[in-house]
């Protein structure tokens, strides 16, 4: 019996990562053989982001109002999320990324069975060691980290391939009512937002009990 979870994510918004994880939990928790399938489907909260990024002090200042502001929001999201075991380090971050080629990856890394170890690897790059994921070294070295040839990466990243798929693919989840992220389908529940643990457990172990009458 294989349940297919279907995520809708960007790599520049915290809470992507926050409902990865609790998601995780929750699934740890589940009292059922089921399998898991994920499917992970691309949003950029920034698409027109320079491609090369922005300097994030420059770039939250003008967001926020002040830089003070904008620190003030990344403490709030430290303070909501002590209980996941996630190491935020704004602190390290320099670069407001374009996330393309990182949603180009994770469809790179599809396509060889990698999508969720890829999307993981870069999102924890990003938040918890403030890599700069809109680079192409940095996210050739991050695939080499799962085991996808670091060489084909940069060559694929630095041609126009997978493009117009991911494009294709963000389009595909607006056709399908999705406006912001994280935004996650469990059976046929779409839970918005990085809700708890019990909460993304109800979903799963309904969808669980309909597969199972199914």
């Amino acid at each position: 019996m294989t349940l297919t979870i279907a995520i809708t994510s960007d790599f520049i918004c915290p809470w992507c990562l926050v409902a990865e994880t609790r998601l995780n939990q929750a699934i740890a928790q589940l009292n059922s053989a089921v399998e898991i399938e994920y499917l992970w489907f691309p949003f950029e909260l920034n698409p027109q982001m320079p491609a090369a990024g922005m300097d994030r002090k420059a770039y939250r200042t003008g967001k926020f109002g002040s830089w003070e502001y904008s620190q003030g929001l990344d403490a709030k999201t430290v303070q909501a999320t002590q209980a996941d075991g996630i190491n935020f380090r704004y602190d390290l971050m320099s670069v407001t990324p374009n996330t393309l080629k990182a949603h180009r990856l994770t469809w790179f890394a599809g396509n060889q069975g990698k999508a969720t170890e890829m999307t993981v690897r870069i999102l924890n790059a990003y938040f918890t060691e403030g890599r700069n994921i809109g680079n192409v070294e940095t996210l050739a070295t991050l695939a080499a980290e799962i085991g996808i040839d670091a060489a084909q990466v940069k060559a694929f990243l630095e041609s126009e391939a997978g493009i117009q798929e991911v494009k294709d693919l963000e389009q595909q989840a607006i056709a399908q009512g999705i406006h912001g992220v994280p935004a996650i389908r469990i059976g046929r529940e779409i839970i918005s937002g990085a809700q708890s643990v019990e909460v993304f457990l109800a979903a799963l172990q309904q969808a669980v009990n309909e597969l199972a009458k199914a």
